[in-house]
């Protein structure tokens, strides 16, 4: 494997193992509050289950960056990776999921562990709990779509 090649596969690696320890991460703490909302209110287990859930989306925008990088640096198809520069630009293009993606994550866990506070005191606030998590979704949303941007771009 040429120094290329190699680099490519380190951002690939880096944007699924960041972005997947940031929504382990956030979606074990959601869970231990959700946990304690349902052991005193097992009617609000949905609800608390789709805050939990929303930190985990950011490992699964770290892992279709990683997809995408695969198939393209002839790992899983596409076209080998020649030179370092090459290499280098793929590693820099999975970045911004791979950091971002892990910040979020951790950010939106702690935001859903509030709104499941929300849930478990106003049951019927879930609509409004819902949108604090999810704003911080939009900047993982972001750094996912310049890294497909940037990676789809190279060569």
């Amino acid at each position: 494997m040429n120094t290329g090649t190699f680099l490519a596969l380190f951002g690939a690696v880096l944007a699924t193992a960041l972005a997947g320890v940031g929504s382990a991460w956030g979606v074990g703490m959601a869970g231990q509050a959700a946990a304690g909302v349902v052991a005193e209110d097992p009617d609000q287990f949905a609800k608390v289950l789709i805050l939990q859930l929303l930190p985990g989306t950011q490992g699964i925008y770290g892992l279709l960056v990683t997809f995408i990088t695969l198939s393209r640096i002839g790992i899983l198809g596409g076209s080998p990776v020649a030179d370092t520069a090459t290499g280098l630009a793929y590693l820099f293009a999975c970045l911004p999921i791979a950091i971002v993606g892990l910040i979020s994550a951790y950010h939106q866990g702690k935001t859903s562990v509030a709104s499941i506070g929300v849930v478990a005191k106003k049951p019927d606030q879930f609509g409004k709990a819902m949108l604090f998590p999810a704003m911080v979704e939009t900047y993982a949303i972001l750094a996912l779509l310049i890294s497909i941007l940037a990676v789809t771009n190279i060569g």
